[in-house]
């Protein structure tokens, strides 16, 4: 069963991944690529790359027939499926077999069974691994549903029954609220897996998300590689993930593998698997699923184990014994891993897209205890097409504060421009007390909502530092070597002459206030500051990637990035980012304020809050809505979000067109103004 050539059936840093672990074991890989992805760092990094359709994944990556002729075509003896897209997909591993080719990952009963949440929740009943039921029947009809949701008792998790990574997945906590959550997770369950059907479970509130890792081989061989916690999620979705679970003893971690090697023998389990389960505050728990393929976590798994799990997952697929038997596997300190996601937790975390205008990731060193995995590089796109998605950063120590604050100090030493990140939400997480306590539940976002959402304030070192990194920024470089940093003191038309003062006026805004200050360049090196005031002095020394300024008496390191009218400062001092607005000359304001600089500068019309597909137009011109009402639903980064009327009035003209792809900050309808609704 020894294979020398792998297809990777994705994208992004998963195909990244496992094209590293093939390279290192010899093996061939090849890529297979959308429109969107053809000069994606997956394709740059594989032997062979095959083109597979358009953007969209249902004609690109979900397409298993263009995939299975792309192995084919290349002499691909194995595929690794990856996670999500195809992954989890009994079609697809029973076409992989059926035309002789090694589908790395569980047989397709395994998968099969796990991956139908009523059936799969029988067999876990029946292996003697804890459950809890709920409504699993084939009878989808609404009247059917509302009633079990009332025998069963609020609030009520709805499951697509073929769900995975939050798709398809709401919670209802009064039956008023049922029919609207069972819709959405209907329509979502439709579009991500071609099947609407769900099931209904009893809600546990305040609960941790305890999953553990677990492998098998060919020769009835299993073991548990201990377990991960993912409970601090948005959206049902993952964002930071820690191994081991905090807070447990070695009795209860022991119970947990022991019950997850006991549902993946009961379904006859091959290769690396993920047994999920839900736990109280009293350590109890639950088989929540089973995903059959290797996690986006997997990373911190390998982290505290010393494994390679792709590397498990290939020798495994090849007919091999494991590589170690359970007592083997030791647990070796914590490790963390953060998600890095184009999207805006202050926006109810609104995915984005668009460019990756300015990319640098802090530095891993040789010793392997932080890790950066990625798959894209700066001028890359976040497409509004997969999930959003940039990178995920891992951290490993020797215990978990150790660890907590490598992963906060890593944070700190990721810049990226072009685009909104989570990366401030996610240091803000590291800062928190509960969450450095270990004390997390899924709720964890929604119950300490305001310490993880406060603004840095802006302090006076910081608003002069901005200033002067900014101004720096926008010169043109005096020295002859072409690789030096852009500074303050000279322009395209004119150098420094001394003696000769030069001052100018510089507006920012941060959270709708407004930083102005006067600037007066002394030298070729040194500024004077006003602001507040207050004038400070500050001098400038430009490295190769970063600016040193010494601003009276303080000198620290920073950063600043220019992207449009957006100013994104990067400072070591504070730890964090800030993306301040360039105020236009007043002029450009009042042409705006007037209405003539474009209607999205005055309009109080619904706008696309993100770049995504129009899924559903719910009203007509002419209809009269109420504020909060829904208007439209769009489809962005595999997620649905309705669009609500902002205010009472009248459907004017619609502007969106079902089907088609909008930009962000787009009109999608308008009111009809007032005056001619009185005519």
């Amino acid at each position: 069963m020894t294979f020398s050539k792998i297809l990777i059936a994705n994208r992004g840093e998963i195909a990244c991944r496992v094209i590293r672990t093939a390279q290192r074991l010899g093996l061939q890989s090849v890529a297979v690529f959308s429109d969107a992805d053809r000069d994606s760092l997956h394709v740059r990094m594989a032997d062979e790359a095959i083109h597979i359709g358009p953007p969209a994944a249902l004609q690109s990556y979900l397409r298993k027939d263009k995939i299975i002729d792309a192995a084919k075509q290349t002499n691909a003896q194995a595929i690794h499926p990856g996670y999500g897209f195809l992954s989890e997909n009994y079609e697809f591993c029973t076409m992989c077999k059926e035309n002789n080719l090694i589908f790395i990952g569980p047989p397709p009963n395994a998968i099969r069974d796990m991956g139908i949440k009523n059936l799969s929740k029988i067999i876990m009943h029946d292996a003697n691994v804890p459950v809890i039921f709920g409504y699993h029947g084939e009878d989808q009809s609404d009247a059917t549903l509302f009633s079990e949701a009332k025998k069963i008792g609020y609030p009520i998790m709805i499951k697509a029954v073929r769900g995975g990574g939050g798709k398809g997945m709401r919670i209802a906590l009064n039956e008023n609220e049922f029919m609207d959550q069972l819709n959405a997770a209907k329509s979502e369950s439709r579009k991500s897996f071609n099947d609407d059907s769900v099931l209904l479970e009893k809600y546990i509130q305040r609960p941790r998300h305890v999953e553990v890792q677990v492998f098998g081989d060919m020769h009835q061989n299993y073991v548990y590689l201990f377990e991960r916690d993912c409970s601090v999620q948005r959206r049902h979705q993952k964002i930071i993930e820690e191994a081991p679970a905090p807070g447990l003893d070695w009795s209860t971690r022991k119970k947990l593998g022991e019950a997850a090697v006991k549902a993946a023998r009961a379904v006859n389990y091959v290769g690396a698997g993920t047994v999920e389960f839900i736990m109280d505050e009293n350590q109890n728990f639950y088989f929540m699923e089973m995903n059959t393929r290797l996690q986006v976590e997997h990373p911190i798994t390998e982290m505290i184990t010393g494994t390679d799990l792709v590397e498990w997952q290939i020798k495994v697929a090849q007919g091999e014994v494991l590589p170690l038997k359970q007592d083997d596997i030791k647990l070796n300190g914590h490790a963390f891993e953060a998600r890095i996601y184009a999207e805006d937790p202050a926006n109810q975390f609104m995915p984005g897209s668009g460019r990756l205008t300015y990319l640098r990731t802090p530095p891993t060193g040789g010793d392997g205890k932080i890790r950066v995995e990625t798959g894209v590089l700066e001028g890359d796109e976040v497409s509004v097409h997969y999930d959003p998605m940039i990178a995920k950063l891992v951290a490993w120590s020797t215990n978990r504060g150790s660890a907590l604050q490598k992963l906060r100090n890593a944070l700190q030493q990721y810049y990226i421009g072009g685009l909104k990140t989570n990366i401030p939400f996610l240091m803000s997480l590291c800062d928190n007390k509960q969450f450095q306590l270990g004390n997390v539940h899924t709720d964890f976002i929604k119950e300490n909502k305001d310490a993880l959402f406060h603004l840095q304030q802006i302090t006076p070192t910081i608003a002069v530092a901005a200033a002067s990194a900014f101004i720096n920024s926008q010169q043109q470089p005096i020295q002859s070597n072409p690789n030096a940093a852009p500074s303050f003191f000279t322009t395209c038309n004119n150098s420094f002459r001394p003696n000769f003062s030069q001052k100018q006026s510089l507006t920012l805004n941060y959270d709708k206030k407004d930083y102005q200050f006067q600037i007066e360049r002394i030298d070729s090196s040194n500024l004077l500051v006003t602001y507040e005031n207050k004038t400070y002095p500050v001098e400038i020394r430009p490295t190769k990637d970063e600016l040193i300024l010494l601003i009276d008496g303080h000198q620290f390191r920073c950063r600043v990035h220019i992207d449009g009218d957006t100013c994104t400062f990067y400072s070591n001092v504070s730890g964090t980012s800030f993306d301040f607005k360039l105020r236009p000359p007043s002029f450009l304001a009042k042409l705006a304020s007037s209405g003539l600089g474009g209607a999205a500068a005055t309009s109080d019309n619904p706008i696309a809050p993100m770049p995504g597909t129009i899924d559903k137009i719910l009203v007509q011109e002419g209809t009269n809505v109420k504020q909060g009402q829904p208007l439209l639903v769009m489809t962005a980064m595999k997620m649905e979000h309705v669009i609500k009327a902002n205010k009472n009035g009248t459907i004017g003209k619609i502007n969106a067109i079902a089907g088609k792809v909008v930009k962000k900050g787009e009109i999608l309808l308008t009111y009809v103004a007032e005056d001619k609704k009185q005519n």
